[in-house]
């Protein structure tokens, strides 16, 4: 038998917008979802060596609910390379200041560390606007 296992190549992969609406949303729960379509994991063209995934716009990203505890007791860490320069910071006062921020640590966090760098595709705004109309982005429902 000749069958050949299709592999997807960087020059014929197709990529898509899509908008998602985070309000109301749990954060684990949305950002394994966005994970999965910025790896290509939803296209039956996936490649683990290839960058098949799409373009995803995160809006509304002030609105996103943490369960739990996490507010009080889940903290980013950011470390500028001196010594003592290691800053903690909770999820709590990030979702204040800056939540696009914290979309995008959880959702690089559940990305693969290699060089294909999927988290460039992902565009998080804390409110509902979003400059990228002209692609004409679609609603991604999970």
């Amino acid at each position: 038998m000749s069958d050949k296992t299709f592999m997807a190549r960087r020059e014929t992969v197709e990529r898509s917008w899509y908008v998602v609406d985070a309000t109301d949303k749990p954060l684990g729960r949305l950002a394994v979802q966005i994970a999965r379509v910025l790896m290509g994991k939803h296209k039956p063209v996936y490649t683990p060596h290839v960058d098949c995934g799409d373009f995803v716009i995160v809006v509304n990203a002030e609105k996103v609910k943490l369960t739990g505890r996490k507010r009080e007791q889940s903290v980013v860490h950011h470390f500028s390379g001196y010594p003592g320069g290691l800053k903690t910071v909770t999820y709590g006062t990030l979702m204040q200041k800056k939540p696009e921020k914290l979309v995008e640590h959880v959702v690089k966090g559940m990305l693969p560390r290699n060089r294909l760098k999927m988290h460039l595709k992902l565009k998080v705004y804390a409110g509902p606007n979003h400059p990228h109309a002209a692609q004409k982005p679609v609603e991604f429902n999970f």
